[in-house]
């Protein structure tokens, strides 16, 4: 019987425990000399059958293991032999394998070995193939990657870059997404199978590989050919895995995609329809190129909840879009097609497309040559906001047609927008609009150019810019009263201020698009370039003005350019306050008309007029009295007096001697009204002119 010899014992099982890990062992073990020369290595692991040991003893430990990405991995290991403190469980990446390496991660041990005498002999490295765990991990970290980051704006083309963006390089080398274009517009996505031919735009495109050309430009249009992955998903509306053959019958069918596979060594498709309802949205199609593992099942899972997420995102693009088009209809269809201007006022309108189609703007041509701007905005977004513009514009033409001051005419539109605000606040809990409160700003303005001046009211905080003929900005001290449809009981107030032949009046919904005409840290800015630009220009430089990576939201601007009346085209008489006033009145009046050249009709109609508004004056008003003709695109009889006085309509009866005056007037005039001022009160009326006499407005 062989005695028993301990340490040869050991010696032995040691020396074969040590084989046995070499040779049959999963975790690969490593021998690296104090040069990271590779000493020994064990083959037995999944990752290195099929290599020959004698194809890597005595090369460096970098080129053992191709490392894709901790490249601080070997001055580690030099760090491990001067320090023998060991690294543990460190994950890098590798591509490991024969001709066709692939991509592996490995969590690494590494020991410093020493001999006698504490003499360093090399390093001991355990690497456990940990890819399948950190597969999941970060299938994982781009789902979560993918919740937060896709889908934060109502864009479709948006959403696919921040789909691709999340998913090149964590889960792809190449990630295309494509949309259907019907879906881009708003329209309602067809209902599966998509029918052949269906147009499809590329919204986003991303490589691993920088300068990597996409087959089909982003941004292009096209239809997908047939008997492909990706018409197939679009058919079936199911995800599939496709191994890339240069030599596959349907890659002959699109060539610019083939030539795409070719040149970025593309090796796995993964094609995962963007589907909601059974609607076909979209395609998303990701490629795996050499030196990454194919998709596989667990991939396809993820990419299906990827799509579904992303699927969701593009059909709320779409709602918003399909509800902003018709909001923007609307508006379009509420707003002014041309400005409404006199001789005196060349007015530009311009409208900045943005999110809330609230904004607007308008124009109405007053009594005695002036012309009424308005600028305004309502809160709130899309269809509801359009339709609560409209109905703030139409009352306010409607209160114009009273001839009321700026700041009164707000007033009594603030009842209409209270009202207005009431009647949402009493929808029922369920309804949206029940929980927004409905308030606007607006501005009005009236230029008088007869007087030179631009009176103004503002409710909330918009306010005009006027650049007079020198170039330099003012901006006039118009008080900010509370927005439209607030609880807000104080009282608007208007300003007056000068505004001389040749100034620029700019209005705008949006205080942003006027800041490159302000400078809150010094004096206005001088722009000289605004007395002759066409207007049409300046509405376009302020928006090419806007700060970069900023911009406006839906806004609405007029630009106005102030002209002198002539002073041949209105005449002005003081009368007396007696009735001898009645025959001054129409022997002025007669004079002054055939200087104009009006025709005998229309004479003869303004000398009655004249009479009546005179007679009337001078019985029911106070002295002093005063009379006025204009001779613009309409004929305009005023006569003032210091009486605050309303008269009004009435039908006298047949015995009754008088009554007669107004409703005289009212038949010969095509309109007529009363306009107060702090002094008094001025009655006018207006009568058409035939071509031939009427003074032409500016284009």
């Amino acid at each position: 019987m062989a005695q028993f010899d301990p340490g040869r014992q050991v010696d032995e099982i040691a020396a074969a425990m040590l084989e046995a890990l070499f040779t049959q062992s999963p975790v690969g073990l490593h021998l690296l000399d104090e040069n990271l020369r590779a000493v020994r290595v064990n083959t037995a692991t999944p990752v290195m059958r099929g290599v020959a040991p004698e194809t890597l003893l005595g090369r460096p430990f970098s080129e053992v293991y191709g490392m894709v990405q901790d490249d601080d991995t070997e001055a580690l290991l030099h760090e491990v032999l001067r320090t023998g403190v060991p690294l543990t469980q460190r994950v890098v990446r590798a591509r490991v394998g024969g001709d066709q390496p692939q991509e592996r991660h490995f969590e690494v041990t590494a020991l410093r070995l020493e001999g006698a005498h504490r003499s360093v002999l090399g390093v001991g490295l355990t690497a456990v193939d940990v890819t399948e765990r950190e597969r999941a991990r970060v299938r994982t970290g781009v789902l979560g990657s993918v919740r937060r980051s896709v889908g934060r704006t109502l864009d479709p083309a948006v959403t696919g870059e921040e789909l691709v963006e999340v998913l090149v390089p964590e889960f792809a080398d190449i990630a295309v997404v494509e949309v259907v274009d019907a879906v881009i517009r708003g329209d309602d996505p067809p209902v599966a199978p998509l029918p052949p031919g269906t147009p499809l735009m590329r919204t986003a495109f991303r490589s691993r590989r920088t300068g990597s050309p996409p087959a089909h430009p982003v941004g292009g249009v096209r239809r997908l050919p047939a008997r492909t992955p990706f018409t197939q998903a679009l058919a079936d509306l199911r995800p599939r895995v496709v191994p890339l053959n240069p030599a596959a019958s349907w890659l002959s069918l699109d060539p610019p995609v083939a030539e795409a596979v070719r040149s970025s060594a593309a090796h796995s498709l993964l094609v995962v329809p963007l589907a909601l309802r059974d609607a076909p949205l979209g395609l998303v199609s990701l490629y795996r190129t050499n030196g990454s593992w194919a998709f596989e099942d667990a991939d396809q899972e993820l990419a299906v909840e990827l799509a579904a997420h992303t699927a969701l995102c593009v059909d709320n693009a779409r709602r918003y879009t399909r509800e902003h088009t018709v909001a923007a209809t609307v508006q379009r269809q509420l707003l002014p097609r041309r400005p409404e201007s006199h001789m005196s006022l060349e007015t530009a309108y311009l409208s900045v497309t943005g999110g809330d189609p609230g904004a607007w703007y308008d124009t109405i041509a007053l009594s005695s040559a002036r012309t009424a701007l308005i600028i305004g905005r309502v809160s709130g977004s899309g269809l509801n906001a359009a339709a609560t513009m409209g109905q703030l514009r139409t009352a306010i033409r409607s209160l114009a047609a009273f001839d009321l001051a700026p700041d009164e005419l707000l007033a009594r539109l603030q009842d209409t927008a209270r009202q207005l605000a009431s009647e949402r606040a009493h929808l029922p809990p369920g309804d949206p609009l029940h929980r927004e409160p409905l308030t606007a700003d607006c501005v009005y303005a009236v230029h008088d150019p007869l007087t030179g001046t631009c009176t103004t009211a503002a409710a909330g905080a918009l306010a005009p810019l006027l650049v007079r003929p020198d170039g330099t900005v003012f901006a006039p001290g118009t008080p900010a009263g509370p927005r439209l449809g607030t609880v807000e009981d104080a009282p608007y107030a208007a300003d007056v201020a000068d505004v001389p032949d040749g100034s620029v009046l700019v209005f705008a919904s949006d205080p942003l698009l006027t800041s490159s005409l302000t400078d809150a840290a010094g004096p206005l800015p001088s722009t000289p370039d605004y007395r002759d630009r066409p207007l049409r220009d300046l509405c376009d430089s302020l928006v090419y003005a806007l700060p970069s990576r900023r911009d406006a939201d839906d806004a609405a601007v007029i630009v106005a350019r102030t002209r002198s009346f002539p002073r041949d085209r209105f005449a002005v008489w003081p009368l007396g306050g007696d009735p001898h006033a009645v025959a001054d009145a129409r022997r002025r009046i007669r004079g002054q008309l055939t200087a104009w050249d009006v025709d005998d009709e229309t004479a003869y109609n303004t000398r009655l007029i004249v009479s009546e508004l005179v007679t009337n004056a001078v019985k029911y008003g106070s002295p002093p009295l005063e009379l006025r003709l204009i001779h613009d695109r309409t004929l305009t009889c005023e006569v003032r007096d210091a009486s605050a006085g309303a008269p009004h309509l009435r039908h006298a009866n047949t015995v009754d001697e008088g009554g007669r005056g107004l409703f005289i007037i009212a038949q010969l005039a095509q309109a007529w009204g009363v306009r107060y001022t702090a002094t008094g009160k001025t009655l006018w009326t207006e009568q058409a002119l035939p071509d031939a006499t009427r003074h032409k407005e500016a284009p």
